[in-house]
């Protein structure tokens, strides 16, 4: 466990550099967002995940480019929970990427995603208003 740990540590230390190394879509027109789910195989340890990853190049390969990390967070006991920001047209790339390049280290799952934030935060205001 604490393998996988360290290895989710690296991941959280290393991504945000992909991320702004993109140009992110300026409307919400021109993304998606699509948050993967991606849960740990604990029967591999960390080395053997770590080997596998490099070996299919995932670091480098994912997110595919013209796509931005909008959020990387490890799930103790679970995986990853990333979401990114996918132009419509190349929502094909970002599922090869991810079939090509995580498969064999993690289970995933993948959800077409919305920001409601600020519709939560309007919603909650009014409740307290009444």
């Amino acid at each position: 466990m604490i393998r996988v740990m360290i290895a989710s540590l690296l991941f959280t230390v290393l991504i945000p550099e992909v991320a702004l190394a993109q140009t992110p879509p300026t409307s919400t027109a021109d993304y998606v967002l699509v948050s993967v789910i991606l849960k740990h195989d604990q029967s591999r340890t960390r080395d053997e995940m770590v080997k596998l990853l490099e070996d299919q190049g995932f670091l480098a390969k994912f997110p595919p480019d013209g796509m931005v990390v909008e959020s990387w967070y490890v799930l103790m006991g679970l995986g990853h929970l990333i979401t990114v920001r996918v132009p419509p047209a190349r929502l094909r790339d970002f599922n090869v990427a991810l079939e090509s390049t995580a498969w064999k280290v993690f289970r995933s799952e993948i959800y077409v995603t919305y920001d409601f934030k600020e519709i939560a935060k309007t919603q909650r205001e009014r409740a307290l208003k009444k």
